[in-house]
């Protein structure tokens, strides 16, 4: 009998979640661990690839155990990461040198600047289809090479080796045999050209990268080696990998040119599928390869938003406005409108379409009359505002506004935010039945390379709706809104617009 089962390793920034898949594509287990986050210095974020990698196994094999099906009979394992986050460990020992660089870590911002500053923008856009900031891997790469001892001879003898999350697990998954990754992660170094679809030579030497560090780079769907038999008591062809955000796009089956996806986790991340033609963008959104199948690549743009349920997590922990995050929307629902209260949540910076590393978070418009309520509305509002000015620069770039806006991640279980995004980008927002859809992706690319589905035409038909959040406000209370928001972010900015 054929096998139909996919388990997919989900790993993202502050969970990695296992989940196994059936042949229609349903999550029929999972298992979770959070895992600790290290702040050494303000803008600083790491994480231990030995905590990433020790969770990886064990939620694998509890989602195992709680599906009851072996390891024998699963047809593939596919990876869905973080991207961006650096890891640099020993070839002879498998052993990582530093902790993981996290993607919302901005310490590579000065070195970011002196690249400007030299003119290699428009090198690096034309290339990796990227703006200059440290949210990308190179800079991260280079900090380690210069502040571990030894570390920058190391590789330059060819003794360390680099990757992005996918690429450090499925070198332990392995054993040690296979060091690659595929064309999503690869996009988000700064070092690989998307049109040539290759690592570039001249960037590695400007980013001060040795090219023997860098993985080999593969279609999303690909057989890219099998586990070692004593991780899950039977050897698993590694059969899937992508970047977790082109991978929800997968999963949500925008196979379209001009479909879009927006997903809502610890950032918020929206991708418009502009076929295979790389649109490049004249306002600061990120051109990137979506996905690459038998070789054919489709190219997105993409807007990506540091922080966005980031900001809910902060109301929790950091200040105690909530006990749990699902409160949101009971707050907001009980006041009658946001009370000229604006959060702009720069508390990484700011990304797409203003790249602003130096921004810091801030509430505007605070009176003795805003409570918790005025606070939980501006954090989800906040979501809704950055993604209507990610589709105003989209259209603007030509790619167009997408007739329907499909959400994902933890925080489109929200219906309040729902309902407020289909009104600030007035356009109908589509919510799936499954909201696990960075991992439906990974399991797609991992089913396509082993036979379990035929095309991308059987993958669309998986895809099913939950919920479709139609607009209803008028232009009249839209336009206030959005007047509010940019004279806030306009008020945030390191450098005023």
């Amino acid at each position: 009998m054929a096998k139909t089962h996919i388990l997919v390793i989900d790993q993202g920034t502050t969970s990695t979640r296992s989940i196994v898949f059936d042949g229609a594509a349903r999550r029929i287990a999972i298992a979770q661990a959070e895992f600790q986050q290290h702040y050494p210095e303000p803008g600083w974020v790491e994480h231990d690839p030995e905590d990433i990698w020790r969770d990886a196994v064990a939620t694998a094999r509890d989602a195992l155990a709680r599906s009851g099906i072996a390891a024998a009979d699963v047809a593939a394992i596919g990876i869905t990461n973080q991207r961006e986050t650096a890891v640099v460990w020993d070839r002879a020992t498998g052993v990582p040198i530093h902790r993981a660089i996290v993607w919302q870590d901005r310490r590579g911002a000065a070195r970011c600047q002196e690249l400007r500053a030299d003119g290699a923008e428009d090198l690096v856009r034309a290339r990796t289809g990227l703006v200059i900031d440290p949210y990308f891997s190179a800079t991260k790469i280079a900090w380690i090479l210069d502040n571990v001892a030894g570390a920058r001879a190391r590789a330059e003898r060819g003794e360390l080796a680099f990757g992005t999350i996918d690429s450090f697990l499925l070198w332990r998954l392995t054993g040690g045999q296979v060091h690659a990754t595929d064309v999503t992660n690869a996009s988000r170094t700064m070092l690989y050209d998307i049109h040539e679809q290759a690592w570039d030579a001249e960037l590695c030497r400007l980013l001060r990268v040795p090219a023997s560090m860098l993985p080999a780079v593969h279609d999303n769907a690909h057989l890219y080696g099998t586990t070692t038999p004593d991780l899950f008591g039977a050897a698993i062809p590694v059969a899937g990998i992508a970047g977790d955000q082109q991978a929800a796009l997968f999963g949500q089956a925008c196979f379209a040119p001009g479909t879009a996806k927006s997903t809502y986790g610890t950032g918020c991340f929206m991708l418009l599928n502009t076929g295979e033609k790389a649109v490049a963008s004249e306002h600061r959104l990120l051109t990137t390869p979506a996905y690459r199948i038998d070789g054919r690549i489709v190219y997105a743009l993409e807007g990506s938003i540091f922080v966005a349920g980031a900001a809910v997590k902060w109301l929790r922990d950091g200040i105690g406005v909530i006990t749990h995050a699902s409160q949101t929307d009971d707050l907001a629902t009980r006041v009658p409108d946001n009370h000229g209260v604006y959060m702009v949540p720069a508390f990484a910076g700011l990304g797409a379409p203003h790249w602003d590393a130096d921004a810091r978070g801030a509430i505007y418009g605070l009176t003795l009359g805003a409570g918790a309520g005025h606070l939980a509305r501006a954090a989800l509002e906040a979501v809704a505002f950055q993604t209507m000015d990610l589709i105003d620069a989209m259209a603007a770039d030509g790619g167009g506004r997408p007739a329907m806006l499909r959400v994902d991640g933890g925080m489109a279980a929200n219906d309040w935010l729902c309902r407020f995004l289909a009104d600030m980008i007035d356009t109908p927002v589509e919510r799936p039945a499954d909201l696990e859809t960075t991992a439906r992706g990974a399991a797609f690319h991992a089913g396509l390379a082993t036979g379990v589905w035929s095309g991308l035409d059987q993958l669309s038909q998986l895809w099913s709706q939950d919920r479709c959040f139609e607009p209803s406000m008028s232009d009249t209370v839209r336009a206030p809104l959005a007047a509010g928001w940019h004279d806030a972010v306009k008020r945030t900015l390191s450098t005023p617009l």
